[in-house]
């Protein structure tokens, strides 16, 4: 089983808009409303691809109901822990070939709150092949909320996968997550270097075991024991990005579970993430493109880190 934590989890409202442009009145063509954050796309993904996956998540409010319901609803296995704070909401303004996207803030969540959103982690743990931890904290907490998580599971034998930013990152290196997957602004923010693979590489020497950077459109670069490698889909793929960086996670996560080597995990990511933008929200692929590209990604390798 793999387990999923989504610390500031949202309901996420998609609107179809064509022609989306700021400082001007659309109609939106069609809404859509689901569970969502990071962690729940990724547990999403795992279970559309038949992985057997456990989502933990702290929901408070009537937006807590709504989105528990659809996880019920979808069948979603997960563990949700009663919060006072209100869950908030994300809009993802998609007009075809990008994504604008609209992030409330999240409830404050209190000490006592998190320590049962700890124990919920914990009691999953002996049954876990691998946790990932994505996304934002909410507030009320301490930046390194999250590597005490690492700490816990890494403690046990469960490899753990970190996305997140800011702080959260930076706190967590210091853990030793088994892998790290920012993006490309994300590794500029915590280490200032413009180079893609000298910024993973620092991620490395702060802690981290192994990175995973998403490029956009050039695919992925991950700094690994084995080496440096380049991971490319064939060309460039129009879409809704939302939620294509957690299917990486989602192909991670699968791959770490089977002991996947390097290059066929990478290859798998890039095709997942691809097919994610082909699909209509996040947390969904288009299973076609999904075998389509699987295929066609190319992998190289750059050195050793």
């Amino acid at each position: 089983m793999i387990v999923t934590l989504t610390p500031n989890p949202a309901l996420d409202i998609t609107y179809s808009v064509p022609g989306f442009r700021p400082h001007a009145s659309h109609r939106v063509t069609e809404v859509h409303a689901q569970a969502g954050g990071k962690g729940v796309n990724v547990s999403r993904v795992l279970h559309a691809l038949g992985r057997p996956t456990t989502a933990v998540l702290p929901l408070g409010g009537r937006t807590g109901e709504v989105v528990r319901d659809d996880l019920e609803g979808r069948h979603l296995a997960h563990v949700a822990v009663a919060v006072g704070g209100e869950t908030r909401r994300t809009v993802a303004v998609v007009d075809g070939t990008d994504t604008t996207m609209l992030n409330e803030p999240g409830p404050e969540v209190t000490a006592d709150e998190w320590a049962a959103v700890r124990a919920a982690v914990r009691d999953l743990l002996p049954r876990a092949r691998v946790l990932t931890i994505s996304g934002s904290l909410p507030s009320g907490l301490r930046k390194d909320a999250c590597a005490e998580l690492i700490r816990l599971a890494r403690a046990r034998g469960v490899p753990v996968i970190l996305d997140a930013d800011g702080p959260v990152l930076t706190a967590g290196l210091a853990a030793r997550p088994t892998v790290v997957k920012p993006n490309a602004d994300e590794l500029r923010s915590a280490t200032g270097f413009e180079d893609p693979a000298r910024a993973a590489s620092a991620l490395i020497a702060a802690g981290a075991e192994a990175v995973v950077a998403s490029l956009g459109p050039d695919g992925l670069l991950a700094v690994t024991p084995d080496g440096v490698w380049r991971a490319r889909p064939p060309g460039r793929i129009a879409g809704n990005t939302a939620g294509a960086g957690d299917s990486v996670v989602a192909a991670l996560a699968a791959g770490l579970a089977d002991a996947t080597r390097w290059p066929e995990l990478l290859a798998d990511a890039v095709a997942l993430s691809a097919a994610t933008v082909r699909a209509p929200r996040a947390g969904e692929f288009d299973p076609e493109t999904y075998r389509e590209l699987a295929r066609r990604v190319e992998v190289t390798r750059d050195g050793r880190p």
